[in-house]
């Protein structure tokens, strides 16, 4: 009978006890990080971001057009070009930057993995590019803006 009332009752988790609360705080998170899956939303993100940008370059040229009684902004031909600066190394570069910026166009958008995203404002920027292209069309002289950076297998295309 001493020997029970020597031992003292334990008050605590076991070893057992915290190993099975860590593991099915594990499994958890694994599951919440599967059904959120970050890199996927800032594709997204990404993809929508890319949407706006080629409606705004697609507006602004169409706004030139407009007032220009239908004359395309220097630059834009029936090959498809990256609108960046042209600054004659590459023949397949639109620069529409000085037709647009900043009557049309506060800013000439740039894709998400270009320039990190930063628009350019500064057409004298040397160099600058957008990551988008454009190109018009033959059989009907629409203007296609296109970007072809574009994540998840989408595809991100406007023509007016």
């Amino acid at each position: 009978m001493k020997l029970f009332k020597t031992l003292k009752t334990q008050k605590g988790f076991t070893l057992i006890e915290l190993l099975v609360v860590i593991g099915i705080l594990a499994v958890l998170l694994a599951i919440t990080l599967i059904a959120i899956n970050p890199a996927r939303q800032f594709a997204q993100a990404n993809n929508t971001k890319r949407r706006s940008d080629v409606n705004a370059i697609l507006n602004a040229v169409n706004q030139f057009m407009a007032d220009n009684k239908g004359v395309l902004p220097a630059g834009i031909t029936g090959t498809v070009s990256s609108i960046a600066d042209d600054d004659g190394a590459d023949p397949a570069e639109a620069d529409i930057c000085t037709s647009l910026v900043p009557q049309y166009i506060a800013a000439l958008p740039a894709d998400p993995l270009t320039n990190n995203g930063v628009a350019v404002t500064d057409c004298a920027t040397v160099g600058y590019a957008t990551g988008y292209t454009i190109v018009q069309n033959a059989p009907d002289n629409r203007i296609t803006v296109n970007a072809p950076q574009v994540e998840l297998g989408d595809s991100v295309s406007v023509t007016r």
